[in-house]
């Protein structure tokens, strides 16, 4: 009722723990749009000038491979958010149905991804939450969906705000969070690209890098466990895409690729060896010669000459 001069809500489309989805008709621009709510607990607990403070700040994002946000604001006591309605498919989606993703899809998806992602980062915005269901594939490229409201949840959690415990909100999906983010250290956009590196190991492999019978041991596990190289499961991937994916999941922030530039730059090296055929390779120098030295024969028998 408070939006209807300006949307009519058709149908949920989708819900989840922060937040309900409905397909909705912006009536000013003749147009569908998704159009997210937040939980009533969650609203509470955020307040509206720290939800609406830190949507401003994901608005102004403006990059191709960004979901952009159209509209914000609190109707009644309700938070919204209204965005684009993309038809197609998430990653999610994609992977459920093949797989392994063929490798030059995968490699240029997420290159497209660490783009989107440099640019937030160079704009002070960290996602927390990157993984499969939060990208969109728009006509086969990459959208990154859901910047906005991580920050405003850790900063009320920060602050003591008990509902978000009592009604169980976390930031971050255990089986992409990056070590310093599960042990509620402080982070930095290299958090997002370990969570990048998870989503690119499973595209890849078909199998998530960090598994576990519980919350509890998934995210233990980053702690004390390396993945194996993807090449151990799919051999066909080059060595230069292998050895990102290990940087990517580096435990320390420190020895992380630093940026999403940085990412882009190193799956663009032209080396398209497999891991296999890379340690098959030597050295070889710009040129061969062959040094020609003079022999005297020493043999006691002048005949010998050839076997001496």
């Amino acid at each position: 009722d408070a939006l209807a001069d300006r949307y009519t809500i058709e149908r949920e489309l989708g819900s989840g723990g922060m937040a309900t989805v409905y397909l909705a008709h912006d009536i000013r621009h003749d147009r569908n749009v998704a159009l997210k709510v937040l939980k009533s607990d969650l609203a509470e607990s955020l307040g509206r000038e720290r939800f609406l403070r830190e949507i401003r700040l994901a608005a102004r994002l403006n990059h191709p491979h960004i979901l952009s946000l159209h509209d914000s604001g609190d109707a009644v006591g309700f938070l919204y958010f209204v965005m684009p309605l993309m038809q197609g498919q998430t990653l999610r989606d994609r992977m459920r149905e093949e797989g392994q993703l063929p490798i030059d899809v995968a490699v240029r998806l997420v290159q497209e991804i660490a783009e989107a992602l440099d640019y937030a980062h160079r704009h002070d915005v960290v996602h927390r939450d990157i993984k499969p269901e939060n990208i969109l594939l728009h006509e086969g490229h990459a959208l990154v969906a859901d910047f906005g409201i991580g920050k405003a949840v850790v900063a009320a959690a920060a602050s003591g705000a008990t509902t978000l415990t009592q009604v169980g909100v976390t930031v971050g999906t255990p089986a992409y969070m990056s070590p310093e983010q599960a042990a509620g250290d402080e982070i930095d956009g290299r958090s997002d690209l370990f969570s990048l590196g998870c989503v690119m190991y499973e595209m890849l492999t078909g199998e998530a890098a960090f598994t576990g019978p519980t919350v509890q041991a998934i995210i233990a596990k980053r702690f004390h466990f390396s993945p194996p190289s993807v090449s151990v499961t799919r051999s066909t991937v080059p060595a230069s895409v292998s050895r990102t994916i290990e940087r990517l999941l580096e435990r320390d922030p420190a020895g992380r690729i630093a940026s999403g530039a940085l990412v882009v730059a190193a799956l663009r090296e032209q080396d398209t060896s497999t891991p296999a055929q890379a340690a098959r390779q030597t050295p070889r120098p710009a040129e061969q010669s062959v040094a020609v030295l003079p022999f005297a024969n020493m043999s006691a028998n002048v005949d010998d000459g050839y076997f001496a």
